[in-house]
């Protein structure tokens, strides 16, 4: 059965309407009162064969976050795998929603290492799965557990007409390859709230509505590096640094953007032939 990321992110909504009131109280940190991913390997990858710590996706992430709301990770596919490799997917076991985004990698992903980096918020002390997905159907699987609370709930950076002044705002550079590497660098920031459902209005003390970017393209050129579909889980302002094939000197960096209100963001990096 094929199962695709926004599938993956329905499935993890649905997984925690399901839960109850109790997922949420279970958020407010110390030691998890249940394992949660024996449910999310049956709902969400149908309980297939993981191939763990195999070395075909590696995980960089904190043993305890300085901020919850603010947890940096880093994911990376070497490049003996990187052929082949299909998607990969982030979970955050313990949070409202554990899906906290998959990626589908393109044709202009590249050969080398591929690494993705960005921030996440992690609700309660949690362990973390890093799924990889290669085109003939194998999953490759690497867990951390970090400790970290409050991440989903916490407020926001900014009041909330500042933050609506800017939503959409995009910046995105480019970066040649390095001498070692047969990749590029990209990075792209997103004004954007990223309302998680579970916080509150500093001012007014009602529940501010969840409000997210739930999908991303990422192109060089014509071709696609990867897409992203996203959840509550990837932190304000989103931060993405991403590794991609070189291509045409003018070719640019072109972001697209949805969000939960569908709205539409836009970006690109600067040609180079400019």
């Amino acid at each position: 059965m094929k199962t695709t990321p926004k599938a993956l992110i329905a499935l993890a909504f649905m997984m925690t309407a399901l839960s109850g009131p109790n997922a949420f109280a279970q958020a407010g940190g110390g030691m998890p009162a249940k394992d949660m991913w024996p449910d999310i390997h049956r709902d969400v990858f149908q309980s297939r064969d993981l191939a763990v710590d195999s070395g075909g996706i590696i995980m960089d992430a904190p043993d305890r976050a300085e901020d919850a709301a603010l947890t940096p990770i880093t994911l990376t596919v070497p490049a003996k795998f990187a052929d082949n490799a299909k998607s990969v997917t982030l979970v955050i076991d313990q949070n409202p929603s554990p899906i906290a985004f998959a990626i589908e990698f393109g044709p202009a992903a590249g050969k080398g290492d591929r690494m993705i980096s960005t921030r996440v918020r992690v609700d309660a002390y949690t362990d973390i799965h890093a799924v990889m997905e290669t085109t003939d159907g194998k999953l490759h699987m690497v867990k951390k557990f970090v400790k970290a609370a409050g991440g989903c709930s916490a407020p926001a950076l900014k009041d909330m007409d500042s933050i609506m002044a800017e939503i959409g705002k995009m910046k995105v550079t480019a970066t040649a390859a390095g001498s070692e590497s047969t990749l590029a660098e990209g990075h792209l920031m997103i004004k954007h709230p990223q309302y998680s459902g579970l916080q509150t209005n500093q001012a007014t003390g009602y529940w501010i509505p969840f409000k997210y970017i739930t999908d991303m393209e990422v192109k060089r050129g014509s071709e696609v590096i990867f897409k992203l579909t996203g959840g509550i889980s990837i932190s304000e302002d989103p931060n993405i640094r991403f590794s991609y094939a070189p291509g045409n000197p003018d070719d640019v960096l072109e972001v697209t953007a949805t969000d939960t209100d569908k709205r539409v963001m836009k970006g690109a990096s600067i040609s180079k032939g400019s």
